[in-house]
């Protein structure tokens, strides 16, 4: 029906950037919201950001001021910004779609904010 895929992870340093990358295929209408996960080691799955069908955004308040999401309706792309990047940062990352035949995840790409 829908498939996600996940890019943009990898090793960063403390205070770094890194953008990633969620392509969305499929069954791509009526799409209500996307946004991005993450999950740490032993630590429950947490909403970083999601952007719905109107542009209005939602944040974490652990990332606010240093992540921003956006889209390419175009694509039918997602993107997260990711700045000054800090250790407790280091998750893997999934790709979250809601439309109206249900809710879609990607694989996930693992970000490591390590000296």
């Amino acid at each position: 029906q829908v498939q996600l895929v996940e890019s943009g992870g990898g090793l960063v340093q403390p205070g770094g950037s890194v953008r990633l990358s969620c392509a969305a295929s499929g069954s791509i209408f009526r799409v209500y919201l996307m946004g991005w996960y993450r999950q740490a080691p032993g630590k429950q799955r947490e909403l970083v950001a999601a952007i719905n069908s109107w542009g209005n955004t939602n944040y974490a308040d652990s990332v606010k001021g240093r992540f921003n999401i956006s889209r390419d309706n175009a694509k039918n792309t997602v993107y997260l910004q990711m700045n000054s990047l800090k250790p407790e940062d280091t998750a893997v990352y999934y790709c979250n779609l809601v439309r109206d035949g249900g809710s879609y995840w990607g694989q996930g790409t693992q970000v490591t904010v390590s000296s």
